[in-house]
Formats: C-alpha cells, structure tokens, sequence
C-alpha cells in the first residue's frame, strides 16, 4: 500500500468519523496547508478545494475494505459517514506516523460544520492575495454561502489558532 493512502487512513482513524464528502476534503486540503505531509493536488471547485486524487485514494481504501463509507440519504440529498474498518486499524498498526499536532489540528476541524471548513478552506486557498482581495473571492465565488464579513474574520482567527495547535510551541 502506499504512503499517501497510509496517511489519509491515519486521518480518518484519528478521528474517529468524519461526516460528509466535503468536511473530508476541507480537512485534509487544510492540513496539508498547515504543513502535514499530504501529498494530493488541490483545484479551486464548487465547494472550494477539492481533489480528485484523495477521492480515487479513499475509494481505493474503501473497496479493499480499510475504509467503511455509509450512505445515508438526509432529506433532499445523500451524505456519506466515513470511519476506518477494524482490518484498516490492523494494518495501520504496523505504520507509526509521526505527525505530532495532527490529532488536534484533526479533532478541532471534526467539531466544525462542513460549511465553515468550506471558507477556512477557501480562504487558505487564495492565502497570497491581501485579505481584502479575499473577501471580494469569497462574495463572488461563494455568493450562494452568503459568507458574512464576521464569518470571514472568524475563518482568519481559526487559521491562526489551528497553525497554534499544528505547531505546539518547543519546550526548550
């Protein structure tokens, strides 16, 4: 198995269920911006980063049965529950993945809704433009979402916070 399918089950172990398709993507895009060693492509999208090699590499994960994918239709649309199988725990046993702060950084991003993750996501995907140029992005390209200013500013706030948690200060 390769290295890149080892760390996405890393992820999911850790933490324990990610519900949606989306909130998995945001995820793992936001902590390879954070500097975690994921190694997928990212390409802006209708929800914001979005790669379709994770989306090969989780499906490859669920048909050799390491990866459970449940379906489960929410009223108008299906939602997908992602967990790592007992064979997928057994065989991550025998990696030790030295990722210190992914845990946290993982478990902080599972407590957050899809649609918040999704402008996280949106504004560390345009994170060289002034903040300014942002938000005129994200009122043109996420006008559906109906971002707020304040919800913006939030996003910034949690992107410094989750940089905290993804490098834990040395004790010297």
């Amino acid at each position: 198995m390769l290295e890149d399918h080892v760390k996405i089950m890393g992820a999911l172990a850790i933490s324990g269920e990610i519900v949606g398709r989306k909130k998995l993507q945001k995820m793992i895009y936001i902590a390879k911006k954070l500097s975690f060693p994921f190694q997928e492509k990212f390409e802006f999208h209708f929800y914001g980063p979005y790669s379709e090699e994770l989306t090969l590499k989780v499906e490859e994960l669920t048909n050799l049965g390491f990866v459970n994918e449940v379906k489960e239709k929410k009223g108008g649309y299906v939602q997908y529950r992602y967990t790592v199988t007992d064979e997928g725990r057994e065989f991550l046993e025998m990696y030790e993945p030295d990722l210190p702060g992914l845990d946290a950084c993982l478990a902080e991003m599972n407590g957050q809704n899809a649609r918040f993750l999704e402008l996280v996501s949106t504004v560390m995907y345009f994170d060289t433009l002034p903040k300014e140029e942002v938000k005129e992005k994200i009122f043109t390209l996420k006008a559906k979402q109906r971002y707020t200013e304040e919800e913006i500013n939030e996003a910034y706030d949690y992107i410094e916070k989750l940089k905290k948690i993804a490098r834990p200060v040395q004790q010297a």
